[in-house]
């Protein structure tokens, strides 16, 4: 959940095309990893932002933007390009209604114009109207990668000083430390009580030589992504890159399983899963077509549906129905437990499966549930309910009760950045990336040393044009230094692969922007050290001194 881009991302394929995404990183054809392997700790290079909607499920930005009030800068260029489940989101945005956003930073190094990407989007949805949440991941940072508190201490200042000068307002906002909230590891804990160490190792590869400190940073960050909702449940999105994905994905578990009810549709007083469900919905709706008002549909008739839809007798006393053998594992499924539900009527509910509820809990469910319904030992079905009324209702049980009633978190992705030099932006390498707190003059040189998508020649430039789609330096103008002005954006672009801009001039113009940006939000990071001092959060960790860290 944590930005850490320098180390963590590869950016080796990021397109750019004018026509349906103009200006837009990879044409907006969002793409996955190479591998499609997702490292939170490692180094995912991502190849083709594709892979990730084919493998793990994340969904194509652009399908929801539309839905999306004044979208920023990021979203409308691709640089934004996946998600999962923001649609509640944007809806609450759209009607004003409580959502949330928050971020994590890692602090291992200086904040760098990659970092710039999640600092602007909190900052955004901040200005649309949710509550915003900023945190340094300082038990993460010592924990998996064994940075000392002295050390975590000086870069975390920096990431605070540069979210503040980008516009986050701290009155609006929270800010805090993982290490210095009690609320957050106190919830940590609980939701280590519904974690598996098995998850751990698929998911992130742990193993026998994994400290208990790595996995307790797992279980904090799930907390930190909850956060948000302690007060009350609300639509809350996490911005991050998409090697971050697993803990989004687990987080989204956790939180399923801290609800008190699960709530599902059923249409007999068996469960069926996903693709159980689904068939006899189909069997539900074919019967019902056919049925005299004085016929009843039963389990059984769904039965010799599912077998032979010819072979259906509503009029039957006692239907039976022969049962072949079916290749298909999921109707031969489906077909045994409506044979084992018999005669019981086959009738379209809501149900409420008791998952951690409290005896009173589940009691005063009952008791708010209006209409026909009917009780079981671990569930209770409603038939006058839709399923949206009944996810309400589960949740406001659960609220009063003591319960935290967590919606699913929302996740939005971004692209990596190219490296300057071409390839991976790393840290390690200085020329690759640009640092919030470079020197102006460094800033500018580093881009004019950078690698470009340029021909060999001047004469084969303005003959074939530009490769905008390949070029660091272009990323630049996309993802930065054209602001939120659109057609400036796509101007250099076209003028890149029309030939008409030659890589010296398009160098010297993001050289000059960069070092602008570089003055201007410097200046701006020293204006606001006095509301960084005024800030509810300790500085300075108290776990330097029980370390041995203290300053002499």
């Amino acid at each position: 959940m944590t930005d850490d881009t320098p180390t963590d991302a590869d950016a080796d394929d990021t397109r750019v095309e004018p026509e349906s995404r103009r200006h837009l990183p990879d044409g907006g054809a969002a793409a996955g990893a190479d591998d499609v392997t997702l490292d939170p700790w490692g180094s995912s290079t991502i190849a083709d932002y594709r892979k990730l909607f084919e493998e793990f499920g994340i969904e194509e930005f652009d399908e929801l933007i539309e839905s999306v009030p004044n979208p920023h800068y990021l979203m409308r260029r691709g640089v934004i390009f996946g998600h999962r489940d923001y649609g509640p989101v944007a809806e609450a945005l759209r009607n004003d209604d409580p959502a949330a956003v928050l971020s994590g930073f890692m602090p291992t190094g200086d904040p760098h114009i990659g970092h710039k990407l999640v600092f602007d989007e909190i900052i955004w949805h901040q200005q649309q109207g949710a509550e915003a949440y900023g945190l340094i991941a300082d038990l993460e940072a010592h924990a998996a990668r064994g940075l000392t508190w002295e050390e975590i201490d000086e870069h975390a200042r920096d990431y605070l000083l540069s979210l503040l000068a980008l516009g986050f307002d701290p009155e609006e906002g929270t800010l805090y430390r993982q290490s210095g909230n009690r609320e957050v590891q106190d919830l940590a804990f609980e939701l280590g009580s519904k974690a598996r160490f098995a998850e751990f190792e698929g998911i992130y590869g742990f193993d026998s030589e994994t400290s208990i400190s790595h996995m307790q940073s797992v279980v904090t960050q799930m907390a930190d992504i909850l956060y948000p909702q302690m007060d009350e449940p609300k639509p809350t999105v996490i911005p991050v890159g998409p090697d971050q994905d697993p803990h989004v994905r687990l987080a989204r578990d956790l939180a399923a399983r801290m609800r008190f009810f699960k709530v599902t549709e059923a249409y007999f007083s068996q469960e069926l899963d996903d693709a159980e469900r689904a068939l006899v919905a189909e069997a539900y709706e074919a019967l019902v077509e056919v049925a005299d008002g004085d016929q009843d549909v039963r389990c059984v008739h769904g039965a010799q549906h599912l077998v032979d839809p010819n072979s259906v007798a509503l009029d039957a006393d006692r239907p039976t129905v022969e049962v072949p053998e079916l290749d298909d594992p999921v109707r031969a499924s489906a077909v045994k437990k409506l044979q084992n539900a018999g005669m019981e009527p086959l009738r379209p509910r809501v149900r409420f499966l008791d998952r951690n509820a409290s005896p009173d809990a589940f009691e005063d469910l009952v008791e708010r549930i209006d209409g026909e319904k009917r009780r079981y030992d671990e569930h209770v079905d409603a038939f006058d309910l839709s399923p949206e009324d009944a996810e309400e209702l589960a949740r406001e049980v659960e609220v009063d009760n003591g319960g935290y009633g967590f919606q699913m978190p929302s996740s939005l992705y971004h692209r990596f950045m190219t490296g300057l030099t071409g390839g991976k932006m790393s840290s390690s390498i200085p020329a690759s990336h640009i640092s919030l707190l470079d020197d102006p003059a460094e800033g500018y040189e580093k881009v004019k040393s950078a690698t470009t998508g340029g021909r060999d020649t001047a004469e084969e430039q303005r003959e074939l044009g530009g490769e905008a789609d390949k070029c660091p330096v272009y990323e630049l103008y996309a993802y930065l230094l054209s602001g939120d002005d659109d057609d400036f954006a796509k101007r250099v672009y076209d003028e890149c692969v029309g030939g008409e801009r030659l890589c010296g001039d398009c160098k010297e113009q993001a050289a000059r922007l960069m070092q602008d940006f570089l003055s201007e939000h410097q200046e701006k990071r020293a204006e606001v050290e006095g509301m960084l001092e005024d800030l509810d959060m300790e500085l300075e960790s108290p776990r330097r001194r029980v370390a041995g860290e203290a300053d002499d």
